[in-house]
């Protein structure tokens, strides 16, 4: 844990930027792979995210299982989603998973959701959707198993987000700035797509040559640096 104080940190603040961006609520989390152990990663025991601080961190191993005391504290039930997609993404080093209002919709009326806007793109030109129901039946909707998490992972592929189905979606990326820019766009794309439709006509997204081309500057210092830094300062968090 020591020498990744400086990444749990930075955890600890993506946890308070995705809440003070509506992006989670009380719900909702976000994990990070130990770079020191590819067959592990970071999350916090189960909090809101707005909450969570240094100590709530606790390390796992991709099964779920925790490696360490959790000195009685419950973990997420929901490990196997991060879990799932880190055995099977190995570029993937950072997680989240929300319910967002806005992003709920389009996979309950099976509405595919692409990029509108040059800062779209870290969503991906391709977002799928996922149905638990496909090979699980009905359920709770909770990803508690790893072969859920496992199924989550390949209908997401190779791609940057998936929605899923009654529940929310998830968003992998290369690191924490990354796919939290990811969880906040895709976001923000969800409600300028509602909003564009109540205007009418058919509306021009991005082309997937022009999401690569966007994302250049979106997923580079020139986009991540200037949006962390705003982003940290809304989130009033404190060492």
């Amino acid at each position: 844990m020591e020498d990744n104080t400086g990444l749990i940190r930075e955890l600890v603040i993506a946890n308070r930027i995705l809440a003070r961006e509506g992006v989670v609520d009380a719900f909702g989390h976000i994990s990070v792979r130990n770079p020191n152990n590819p067959e592990s990663y970071f999350i916090s025991v189960s909090r809101a995210p707005e909450l969570i601080t240094v100590d709530d961190i606790v390390e796992f191993r991709l099964d779920g299982e925790p490696i360490g005391d959790l000195r009685g504290r419950t973990p997420y039930g929901e490990r196997a989603i991060h879990g799932g997609i880190y055995e099977i993404r190995s570029d993937v080093n950072s997680v989240v998973h929300n319910h967002s209002q806005e992003v709920v919709p389009f996979a309950a009326t099976n509405t595919l959701i692409r990029p509108l806007l040059h800062m779209s793109a870290p969503m991906g030109a391709h977002v799928p959707i996922w149905d638990i129901r496909d090979n699980f039946g009905e359920t709770n909707h909770l990803v508690v198993t790893m072969e859920q998490g496992r199924d989550l992972a390949t209908t997401l592929g190779e791609n940057a987000s998936a929605l899923m189905k009654r529940h929310g979606c998830v968003c992998a990326r290369r690191n924490i700035r990354e796919v939290v820019m990811t969880a906040v766009y895709l976001q923000a794309t969800a409600k300028m797509i509602m909003q564009a439709k109540l205007l009418g006509g058919e509306i021009d997204y991005l082309t997937p040559a022009e999401v690569d081309l966007c994302n250049v500057n979106q997923l580079g210092p020139l986009g991540l640096d200037r949006a962390w830094e705003y982003w940290v300062m809304r989130s009033s968090y404190k060492d």
